[in-house]
């Protein structure tokens, strides 16, 4: 007769975490089947003998050395000994359900009341530890199930003595920690909607140092709902200091928005007249400008400067005015824009420019000018109109250097020669 291998495996549902093999006595040679996201764990007098990942082992001394001290018989050729197999399903338990038995209390600090809020949701879980939650939960229960960790329906394989065993905690652990995220968050409980992923991960994070003791981890952890007592004398109160405070701001927004909008107004028109200011000076300037540069091109064509213009212009204005004496002369030069200095200078241009400016058809008047002995600038009355100085008498002379009038060859006074 051929020799019979046992076979130990599990193909039940996800939504159990532990079971328990019902057979205890095996065979060396033995084939375990552990499929993926399993472990089977191997328990002797209640201490855990090997541990076995995904795939096909035969069990035999050489993968359980403990073997060989509990093999308890021999017989017909086979060796047998006596274990607990544990299965441990490793995957993601989805979808679990909670929430609050009873209203949770919460004294809200910015309005100084208290109201009650409700909660549920839903979270994940899976083992993260399996040694550690045959020791602390299992022990010798024949399975452990999704209803065992929230008390609700779920796998047949539940046990009996544990259903709901962490639901009294992780109730306690979501009433203490609801509230205290609302409050460490800093959220309005009027909003408190819009940050139900920030409280459920506070949640997660604070019942996660509780399964991590039994082996267990909570991977996610959704706040579905807060429920807020809208019949609460408090509730509407709070409410409305809320609609309050809003109105307020809002008002205060509104205002600053429309001084804003008014200053702009200012602001702009302010700079419209700036730039017209700018762009008719700029006109202006261009049109000066312009103007010059047609003037330029016009002496250019007549053959001479500005400069010798303005010689021009002074010496008919000193013919004009030689009658005023000094006095007329300064007026005069201040009309044309030069200075006394430049007197000297167009002097001598002086008769030229009076003879141009002679009307066509008349003879020009008999010349009759005479050098300044003081200031060398031409006049033609009987006194200079530069400096005011007589005309000399035939013989006479004026030292240029101190004024002296002389008539020899060298000036009396500083000894300056006869010019």
């Amino acid at each position: 007769m051929p020799k019979i291998i046992d076979v130990i495996k599990y193909e039940g549902g996800n939504d159990v975490f532990v079971y328990k093999h019902p057979t205890e006595d095996f065979n060396l040679g033995t084939q375990l089947i552990v499929h993926e996201s399993q472990v089977a764990v191997f328990f002797y007098n209640g201490k855990a003998m090997e541990t076995f990942g995904p795939g096909k082992h035969t069990l035999e001394t050489a993968n359980i050395p403990l073997l060989k001290n509990l093999v308890n018989s021999v017989a017909g050729g086979e060796s047998l000994f006596h274990a607990e197999v544990y299965f441990i399903n490793m995957v993601t338990q989805m979808n679990l359900k909670w929430g609050t038995d009873s209203k949770v209390r919460m004294f809200d600090p910015a309005t100084g009341l208290t109201i009650e809020l409700g909660a549920s949701g839903t979270f994940n879980m899976k083992v993260a530890d399996p040694r550690k939650l045959l020791i602390k939960v299992i022990g010798t229960e024949k399975a452990f199930g999704d209803c065992d960790v929230t008390g609700q329906e779920g796998s047949g394989y539940s046990s009996e003595t544990m259903n709901g065993a962490f639901r009294g905690m992780l109730m306690t652990k979501v009433k203490s920690y609801l509230p205290r995220s609302i409050r460490e968050e800093n959220i309005n409980i009027l909003e408190v909607d819009e940050h139900l992923d920030d409280i459920g991960a506070f949640i997660k994070k604070e019942i996660n140092k509780v399964f991590e003791d039994f082996g267990l981890t909570c991977t996610d952890l959704f706040v579905n709902r807060i429920t807020t007592p809208d019949e609460d004398p408090n509730f509407r109160r709070l409410k409305q200091q809320h609609a309050d405070r809003y109105l307020t701001v809002e008002e205060q927004r509104i205002k600053e928005k429309a001084a804003l909008a008014r200053k702009g107004v200012v602001e702009v028109e302010a700079e419209t007249e700036a730039m017209k200011k700018r762009i008719a000076a700029q006109a202006e300037a261009d049109a000066m400008k312009a103007t010059g540069f047609a003037e330029a091109e016009v002496m250019r064509a007549k053959g001479y400067t500005y400069q010798q213009e303005t010689q021009r212009q002074v010496g008919v204005a000193l013919a004009e005015n030689e009658s005023a004496g000094a006095g007329g002369l300064a007026a005069t030069m201040a009309q044309v824009g030069v200075g006394l200095g430049m007197a000297t200078a167009v002097g001598k241009a002086t008769a030229e420019a009076v003879k141009d400016s002679a009307p066509q058809g008349e003879a020009p008047a008999a010349p009759s000018s005479w050098e300044c002995p003081k200031c060398h600038a031409m006049a033609s009355g009987n006194f200079c109109s530069v400096c005011g100085s007589p005309k000399p008498v035939s013989g006479e002379w004026y030292c240029p250097d101190c004024g002296n009038k002389n008539t020899g060859n060298f000036c009396s006074n500083c000894g300056h020669k006869k010019p």
